[in-house]
This record gives structure tokens, sequence and C-alpha cells, in this order.
């Protein structure tokens, strides 16, 4: 931080033609190689994507901060940034599908091309080299001239057939004059990442090893201008200085999140807010533990695959009823997509098994082929719940490859509430969500609570106000 209260941090955003051009790849390699030059790389990804997150995670040996211009707004995003940024030596961000897309055709909300903008930091075009030669040149003038606000500092060419192909494509660019090129990565299956549905697999020191690693730093410093890459990334501008975030109070309460191979997708500012409102969290496992942690005050069950792990999660049946019973008292419950899967009565794979789960919820989950939703959402407390108040309004964003079971929704009990009133881009896409029963609100939609941080407030509210009135003899509590 100078001493004028603006933030000095070298930072680079890294976008793309489109969604599989390579930029993860690209991403991870230029961590990599600024981690061997001994830096400290605090990684972004832009959007609400969790699974690319863990990835740079491995790579930075950092957590990865999701920055999203749609879910949240303009100092959010900078506060979030700058704070993640404090004993870092630089930022790279990654971002999401191609650089001028996000949440409407029209407009650049939730773009890598508005983050870049907010940011003032240089922007590294990455380019699909495959099949193309002076043709990669008019892909980078496209991306140069379609907004006069904002044009590509340098590109990188991925998928080059040889040295040969390189020098060709930055012939072709840099005679247009302008885009710098600086290098590009050949095609090299060895290094291509698994992947899963629409995106990665989730990332582990498995999947994303020190070879892996090594291998990736090794082709950025051989085909990257790494030298002149932190120099367009030393060109930023200082940024604002931005509030430092409160510190976390003394904790009111003790909220258990669950954390394993089957539910770990969490936005890590959802946490700091949670500590910031007053909460100690404390992680445990559904898959291996046969009991909620001690003295908790409430549960948070994020996303992730538990149909992956259906047969483990239903074998552990003293955890599923364990979470029954919290729920049965009236312990605060909130459930995030595979969260709400295993609050249902069960989920039904693909392959046709049906798993039991929970149970709190009286509906199941069906496993889909084809994928079920992918969208930005607004949504508007109808009624009172745990993480808000009626009229109270906040952002998400849905991706599943499952769906309720029609038949279990006809039959759930009068005493199950739609809390949500959701709406989506288009004009009269609404529908009823967010499945309430006692002090349990289970939802498809992954919030980020940096939308509204009264959810995160309420919440921690909801599971003291539980677990003070527990503290007072049955008989002596209000009617």
């Amino acid at each position: 931080m100078n001493h004028d209260g603006r933030q000095k941090i070298p930072r680079i955003v890294i976008g793309g033609t489109h969604s599989g051009v390579g930029k993860t790849t690209i991403t991870l390699g230029i961590i990599a190689a600024l981690r061997r030059k001994g830096l400290a790389v605090q990684p972004f990804k832009v959007g609400p994507d969790y699974l690319d997150a863990t990835y740079h995670t491995v790579a930075a040996g950092r957590r990865c901060r999701n920055l999203d211009g749609w879910m949240t707004d303009r100092d959010y995003v900078g506060a979030s940034f700058a704070r993640a940024c404090r004993d870092a030596d630089a930022a790279v961000v990654e971002g999401v599908m191609g650089m001028f897309d996000g949440f409407s055709p029209t407009g650049e909300e939730g773009s890598t091309a508005q983050m870049a903008k907010w940011l003032k930091a240089p922007l590294l075009l990455v380019v699909d080299a495959k099949g193309v030669a002076r043709s990669g040149a008019a892909m980078v003038k496209g991306y140069s001239t379609f907004d006069p606000s904002l044009s590509p500092a340098g590109v990188v060419f991925n998928n080059v057939g040889s040295d040969s192909h390189l020098n060709l494509l930055r012939e072709a660019v840099e005679a247009d004059g302008g885009v710098a090129v600086l290098g590009g990565l050949p095609q090299d299956r060895e290094i291509e990442l698994p992947h899963r549905h629409l995106g990665l697999v989730t990332a582990d020191e498995s999947v994303v090893g020190e070879e892996l690693l090594v291998s990736l730093a090794d082709l950025v410093v051989h085909w990257v201008d790494l030298d002149r890459l932190m120099c367009l990334a030393e060109s930023a501008p200082p940024l604002e200085g931005r509030p430092e975030g409160k510190a976390p109070q003394a904790a009111v309460c003790r909220i258990a999140v669950a954390l394993d191979e089957a539910f770990h997708f969490y936005y890590a500012d959802n946490l700091e807010l949670l500590e910031e409102a007053g909460a100690e969290i404390v992680h445990f496992s559904p898959l291996r533990d046969r009991s909620l942690p001690a003295d908790i005050s409430g549960i948070y069950l994020g996303g992730g695959y538990p149909e992956v792990h259906a047969a483990v999660l239903e074998a552990n049946g003293e955890m599923r009823s364990a979470i029954a019973d919290f729920a049965e008292a009236g312990g605060p419950v909130y459930a995030e997509c595979g969260g709400l899967m295993y609050l249902c009565k069960g989920v039904r794979t693909l392959e046709g098994k049906f798993h039991r789960m929970a149970g709190v919820l009286p509906m199941h989950t069906v496993m889909l082929e084809k994928l079920s939703a992918l969208r930005y959402v607004e949504v508007n407390a109808r009624e009172r719940s745990v993480l808000a108040e009626p009229g109270t309004i906040f952002r998400g964003h849905e991706f599943h490859y499952s769906r309720l079971e029609e038949e279990f929704r006809r039959e759930r009990g009068s005493d199950v509430s739609l809390t949500y009133e959701v709406k989506g881009r288009r004009a009269g896409d609404r529908m009823l969500e967010g499945y309430s029963v006692k002090n349990v609100l289970a939802s498809y939609i992954h919030l980020h609570f940096g939308s509204n941080p009264a959810l995160a407030a309420n919440f921690v509210k909801t599971c003291r106000d539980w677990t003070t009135r527990q503290a007072v003899p049955s008989d002596m509590r209000e009617k």
C-alpha cells in the first residue's frame, strides 16, 4: 500500500477468445513459473466457477478467490481483491468463457472485459492457433477493436505447431501493430487437464501434482516471454485504497461446514463473511465422520459431487441420522445444490441405482445425462428463512445435472415452504424455489453472500438465537 492509500500490485488478467481455448492451462503455467522465481502469486477466477479455482489454489499454494461482476458490485470486488493481495507479489486473474461473455449478450456485466476494467489490469488474450496462420491476426484485431475502451496488451497462442508456426503468427499479428505476441504453447496431450461435465474435475494434489506443475512451468519458461509479461503486470496503475474488511468478531456460535470429496464448493468470501459476522467455522466430513462436531449452532452443506460418492454417503447412516436429528430439533441448516441433494430422501444415479440420503426433505433427486440448469439468478425472499427476511434481494448461480423428482414434490407436506422467487435473465423467467422446513433452507442456487452481506449476518443470528433458546429449559421457552 502506498503512502497515499493506494495499492500497487502487479497484476494480469488472462482472457480467451472462447471457452476451451486453454486459459486454465496457461494460467497454471504462468502461476507455476512465477512461483519458481520466488514470487507469492495470488490467483483469482472471474465468474462463478468453483472448479478452475481449485486448480489455481493448488498451483499457487494460496486460496483462489472468485471475482464476479454480476453477483457482486465494483466496490465489493475491489475490497476482496485488495484483501487477498495484501501479502502477494503479483496477482494472476483467469477470465471466464470468451473475453466479452457474461450475464447478457448486449452488456459486459460478469465478463472478463468488465473485470479487467474494474481492476485496471493489462489483459493477456489467449488464442487457439490450431489450423490458423494469418487468420490469427484477424482474431486478435477483432478482439482489440470490439470495445474501444479495452484492448489486449499481449497475446499468447495455444496449440502452436512449431517454432516456425509461432514466428509466423507473431509476424502476422505484429505487422498490424499495437499488440505484442508474448509467445505460445505447443499442443501437448500429456499436460491436458481432466474434464467432467462442463468443467474440470476438482483439483487436488493427486490431479495437479508437482510433476504437472513443473512441466507447465517449463513450457511457459521456454515458450512465453515471462519477463515481458511481468513488465505488463507491473505497468498496472495503483488501485485506490479499499476497505480492509471487518476483523472477525468474537465467535458467538459454531457452524459446521461440510468439507470433503463430496462437498467442497464454497466461495471463500462466504466463509469469511460468516466469520466476520461472528461464526466459528468447524469442518466435518459427511463421508467419513460418524457424528457432527460438538457444540454446533448450525450446519452449512455446500455443493459438490454427492452423486459420485452416493454409496459411501448412504453407508454412513450415523451421519445421515445425526443431520436429520439436528434438523428435526430445529437446528439451522443451510444447503446448496449438492447439499440439497444430500438433504433429500435419496438420489437416483445415472446407472439407475437409488441411494438413501438424510431424508430431511420429502423428495428425491434424479441425475441427468444433460445439463439441467446453468444460469445467473436474482432471488427475492418471499418468506423468512435462516438467511433472509422477506423482501431481501440477493444473487447467485445455478449449475447442476440433476432435478427434483416431481412425484415427490407433490407429496411434500404442507410444512415445506418455497421461500424464493427466482428471476433469470429473460423476461418472464421466474420460478419459486428455496425449500424451507423448520430451520432448514435448501436450494439448487449457489449464493454469493457478497451480493448482500445481510445473508451471513442473518444466518449467524439464526444460529446464535437457536443455541440461546436451547439453553433455556423447555418449560420456560416462549410458546
